[in-house]
């Protein structure tokens, strides 16, 4: 399953480290930021809930990346 989530991120590098930080999840088969478009696409894992792995994805972005946010979840 693919989810786009709208996101806020101050700068593109800041969009690479919340791109590396998500693609680290479990429960993430894949995931890419856009600074341009300030959002997320997520691609899941066979079987993971969204819900649950966007809770840890925000986790992990905001240890690189504390002023980020993720919309929606």
């Amino acid at each position: 399953m693919k989810k786009t989530y709208k996101i806020e991120v101050d700068c593109a590098n800041c969009a690479q480290k919340m791109e590396d930080a998500a693609n680290t999840v479990a429960g993430v088969a894949q995931a890419t930021v856009s600074f341009m478009t300030q959002k997320m696409k997520v691609e899941f894992a066979e079987g993971a809930e969204p819900h649950d792995t966007m809770v840890n994805v925000l986790t992990a972005c905001k240890k690189v990346e504390d002023d980020c946010e993720i919309f929606d979840i």
